[in-house]
C-alpha cells in the first residue's frame, strides 16, 4: 500500500535536522510519497532542496497570500525558472486569506491572478490556500481558469455545494486531518459524498493534526489517519482509498508509472 501525502511542510523550522527521521517514520505507515509546499522564497527554495535530496519528496513553489509582498517581477522570473524542473510539480500555495489580513484584498488577489496565469505557462497545476475568502476565491478561478493540467483546493474547508462548485471549474479536492474532528460534519459529508477521483489526501505537516494525534505536532506519517478516515466514512478499505487516492495525486503530478 502507498499513501501521498499532497500537502506538507517538511520545510519548517520544526523539523530541521529531522527530515530524514520524518520520512522512514512516514514509510512505516505506507506514506511513501510526499510534496514539500512553500509559502516564500526561503521555503520554496528549501522544498525545493528537499525533493533533490530525497526520493520520497517533490516540491511545489509559491507565494501564500500573507507573503504576497515580496511577490516582484523578479519572483515571477524564479517561478517560471523553477516549475520547470522536474521534481517541482506545481505553483503553490497561493490564493487569498482574510481571516488575518496580513497584506490588503486588493493586492492578495493581483498575486493571486498572476501565480494562476503563470501555472498555466509552465502547465503545471496549482495548489490554493483560501480562508474567510471562499466566495472572492472562486470568483478569481472562475474568471482566470483552471487550465489543462488542473488545480487543487488545499485542506478544503466548505459545504459539499462549495466543493461541487470548485470540481465543476476543473479541481481536486484536498482533504487533511480536520476531517477526523468530531465537529467537522460539512467536511467529512463532502469527504463522503464527491466522487472518489476528485479527492486527495494532505497532513498539511506540522498544522491540523488528525485524532489521534490532534493537540501535537503532525507530521507526513499521520497522512494514513486520514485515508482511514475516509474510508470509514465511504465503507471502503483503507487499502481502496490510498490507491484511489495516490493515483489521484500522481496523475494531477504527472508522476503517472
Amino acid at each position: 500500500m502507498e499513501i501521498f501525502d499532497t500537502h506538507t511542510h517538511l520545510n519548517s523550522d520544526e523539523f530541521v535536522g529531522r527530515e530524514a527521521e520524518l520520512i522512514a517514520a512516514a514509510r512505516e505507515l505506507d506514506v511513501t510519497q510526499m510534496n514539500v509546499v512553500g509559502v516564500d522564497r526561503k521555503t520554496n527554495n528549501w522544498a525545493a532542496s528537499l525533493s533533490e535530496k530525497y526520493d520520497a519528496c517533490y516540491a511545489t513553489i509559491g507565494w501564500h497570500p500573507d507573503e504576497c509582498a515580496e511577490f516582484d517581477e523578479k519572483a515571477e522570473k524564479y517561478l517560471l525558472t523553477e516549475l520547470s524542473k522536474p521534481k517541482v510539480i506545481a505553483c503553490g500555495e497561493i490564493g487569498l486569506d482574510y481571516h488575518w489580513m496580513v497584506r490588503p484584498k486588493d493586492e492578495q488577489e493581483r498575486v493571486f491572478r498572476r501565480q494562476i496565469q503563470i501555472s498555466k505557462e509552465a502547465h503545471v497545476p496549482f495548489q490554493v490556500h483560501t480562508r474567510d475568502a471562499l466566495e472572492e476565491t472562486y470568483e478569481i478561478i472562475r474568471s482566470e481558469g483552471v487550465g489543462v493540467a488542473g488545480a487543487i483546493m488545499h485542506s478544503f474547508s466548505g459545504s459539499l455545494d462549495w466543493a461541487k462548485k470548485f470540481v465543476d471549474l476543473g479541481m481536486m479536492i484536498s482533504f487533511s486531518g480536520v476531517i477526523t474532528f468530531k465537529k467537522a460534519l460539512a467536511e467529512q459529508e463532502v469527504a463522503r459524498e464527491l466522487p472518489l477521483d476528485k479527492i486527495l489526501v494532505e497532513t498539511d505537516a506540522p498544522y491540523l493534526t488528525p485524532v489521534p494525534y490532534r493537540g501535537r505536532e503532525n507530521q507526513p506519517a499521520y497522512t494514513r489517519y486520514v485515508v482511514e478516515k475516509i474510508a470509514e466514512l465511504r465503507g471502503l478499505t483503507v487499502e481502496e482509498v490510498a490507491e484511489i487516492t495516490t493515483a489521484n495525486a500522481r496523475k494531477i503530478f504527472r508522476l503517472e508509472k
